[in-house]
């Protein structure tokens, strides 16, 4: 069920005079989630909300795809199964306190849903390793983070049979500006590819997903 704190669509006159910012009602992104509803469920299909407030969008989102994980009885198999759920999940907002209250949701979205399972060491700290890269406080129309650095998110590849990730650097930028010259996809509507990473990283078992920032 939606969080009834979370049905307000603005927090002050001012916000909305300065940043346009509006929160959509949960009622309307359950409908509009339903246009891609297959998409929307499954686990590793990847979604970015490019003005995520606090998450409206996100997490329904992520309610939607661990809602095919119910019937898993191994714990070690939902959480991994729980971060591909997570790594698909992007957000930007330009506000900081906006995309930290959208970590902080995520995040307490999953500790609810695996605090019936019991926790593996080591799960929390990349649960919340992952969402502070995917959630970026930053411009989306410029490409450019509060820092004033390009906007760079991670592409978490699961790596069947090891219960391990593999992890790629993008810049946000090339996705936008490339894609008005070409089509995403090729001529046998294969997926193509537009750039190359800006860094690749070694494969990582999820609960070490954290030990990344040991490498930047």
């Amino acid at each position: 069920m939606p969080d009834n704190e979370n049905t307000k669509q603005i927090k002050s006159r001012q916000r909305v005079a300065d940043h346009g910012e509006v929160f959509t009602n949960p009622r309307e992104v359950n409908a509009m989630l339903d246009l891609v509803r297959d998409e929307s469920f499954r686990l590793d299909s990847r979604f970015l909300e490019p003005a995520c407030g606090d998450g409206n969008f996100l997490i329904e989102i992520l309610r939607r795809k661990l809602s095919f994980l119910q019937d898993i009885k191994t714990p070690t198999e939902w959480e991994f199964k729980s971060l591909i759920a997570v790594g698909s999940c992007y957000g930007i907002d330009i506000l900081p306190d906006n995309a930290e209250a959208c970590r902080e949701r995520l995040f307490a979205e999953m500790l609810d849903q695996v605090g019936k399972k019991g926790c593996t060491n080591g799960y929390e700290e990349s649960l919340r390793y992952m969402l502070q890269k995917n959630i970026v406080c930053g411009d989306a129309l410029t490409y450019r983070t509060a820092e004033d650095k390009p906007i760079t998110f991670c592409e978490w590849t699961p790596i069947a049979g090891s219960m391990q990730f593999s992890r790629r650097d993008f810049q946000f930028d090339f996705l936008v500006t490339k894609n008005h010259q070409y089509s995403l996809f090729d001529e046998q509507g294969e997926v193509q590819s537009f750039d190359e990473p800006v860094r690749t990283y070694p494969p990582l078992h999820y609960t070490q997903l954290y030990r990344y920032e040991e490498q930047l």
